[in-house]
């Protein structure tokens, strides 16, 4: 049941040709718009994030930065030349419109301009001068072509989070980009490991090599990356790890189910694809965060540093209670995917049949409709600078997207019922096994280091 869901939401959140095209006409309207603006005469507008990692879904914002011109070299900007450049580009924005709920958040560590494009109401963030920004997404897009399971545990995660409120740098919880982070750790750590160390694949510090000329900067790091992600998948004496996306997602839950307990000690680095000790890490000393998830690409920096100790165990409560769910014997679809996904989700599972669709479709539960042969919609991804092609490594399968439609107003409501009713029996059950657990001495899963310790 648990496979059938997750791909249901994969199929549901995974971007369509007109999600891709939305995007690329957005840019194209904020070209125009920079070169209207007098200051920024020559920069250049150029996407990154999960939008060029490939890892945002239908309704995942638009990250854009805004290069300045420096001649072959890249360029420098102060933070208040930043904040005076953004202010330009705030004036153009009103007065050309088509955008929507501007924000100049001016005093961040990174000054951003923030709209709603008129396009679907993309959401968009804009910063200047964010080339590592578009190096690390790059990289991330490469490393899926070491397993495309990557990528879909992602996009699943970022779901599951959302349901859980667990998934805004705002409230005190993760970004998603340290939950990305999270999952390639999960890979570097599982038995067998699915993806290397960071290092095997980048060994130096990447923001620091973002130096000189523009062109040989990137070059290098592209072809350093390339060499050593096609020698790794080339490895026929690399152990294959060959579990499915259930059990790998089953197995990130119980990983980080208990982080409230470990992590003021244990600090995550995917560079080393390592549990490390704080204590021991002069790189992470004097800071103190109430979990470390190190940016592989901008070490020491903290991916998580905006996470608060208050939230923390509410998000370790999220971790465990959902694996404490999956795990249980009585479970329906509903019941898992309201634990897994946010509920505008049901609004596009709970359609009824596509009309003219040929093949078999099993009701498995009231209200929740699942293809099983569903009529696949094939399109060729607008490819990037660099972009590099993704695919299962393991598998050998191509990630492909169905169009499913919008459930009707009575079809949600019939399932945000059950869920309701669902999720409370749920929540009991997981409870009530995790206090079972307790009870008995057993320890869900704890960090080699620190359990040795114990």
């Amino acid at each position: 049941m648990l496979d059938i869901v997750l791909n249901d939401i994969l199929r549901v959140v995974t971007p369509l040709q007109e999600d891709w095209e939305i995007r690329f006409a957005i840019i194209n309207d904020l070209r125009s718009i920079v070169e209207s603006v007098e200051s920024l005469r020559g920069a250049t507008v150029e996407p990154f994030g999960s939008f060029v990692s490939s890892l945002f879904t239908r309704w995942g914002d638009l990250d854009i930065s805004i290069e300045l011109s420096n001649g072959l070299h890249i360029s420098c900007a102060g933070k208040k030349q930043k904040q005076t450049l953004l202010g330009d580009l705030l004036k153009a924005l009103r007065m050309k419109g088509g955008v929507s709920n501007l924000q100049f958040i001016s005093n961040a560590r990174v000054p951003i301009l923030k709209f709603k494009s008129d396009r679907q109401g993309v959401s968009c963030d804009i910063s200047i001068n964010n080339l590592p920004g578009q190096m690390k997404s790059k990289i991330l897009l490469w490393i899926s072509k070491i397993d495309g399971r990557f990528h879909d545990l992602v996009l699943l995660v970022k779901e599951w989070a959302k349901a859980h409120k667990i998934n805004n740098s705002k409230t005190g919880t993760f970004n998603s980009y340290s939950l990305s982070l999270l999952v390639l750790f999960h890979f570097q750590t599982c038995v067998p490991a699915i993806l290397p160390p960071l290092k095997d694949i980048y060994p130096g510090n990447m923001v620091d090599d973002l130096r000189g000329v523009r062109a040989d900067a990137e070059n290098l790091i592209a072809e350093t990356c390339d060499a050593n992600i096609n020698r790794i998948m080339s490895d026929r004496t690399r152990s294959i790890n060959r579990k499915s996306l259930p059990e790998l997602f089953v197995e990130f839950l119980r990983k980080f189910a208990q982080m409230d307990s470990w992590a003021s000690e244990l600090g995550i680095c995917p560079h080393t694809g390592q549990w490390e000790q704080i204590k021991n890490n002069t790189r992470w000393l004097p800071q103190t965060y109430a979990i470390f998830v190190e940016d592989p690409f901008e070490q020491p920096q903290n991916t998580s540093r905006s996470v608060g100790a208050g939230q923390m165990k509410k998000i370790s409560e999220a971790f465990l209670r959902t694996y404490s769910l999956l795990i249980s014997k009585n479970l329906n679809q509903n019941s898992i995917l309201s634990t897994v996904a946010p509920l505008y989700i049901f609004k596009y599972l709970t359609k009824p049949p596509i009309r003219n669709y040929s093949g078999p479709i099993r009701n498995h539960l009231e209200g929740y409709f699942h293809p099983s042969q569903p009529q696949v919609q094939k399109f060729i991804r607008p490819r990037l600078p660099s972009q590099h092609h993704v695919q299962n490594a393991n598998q050998g399968t191509k990630h492909h997207v169905q169009n499913v439609n919008p459930g009707t107003k009575r079809h949600v409501q019939n399932a945000s019922q059950e869920t309701s009713s669902n999720g409370s029996s749920s929540k009991g059950e997981a409870q009530a096994q995790a206090q079972a657990q307790a009870h008995k001495g057993q320890q869900i899963w704890r960090p080699k280091s620190q359990r040795d310790s114990l």
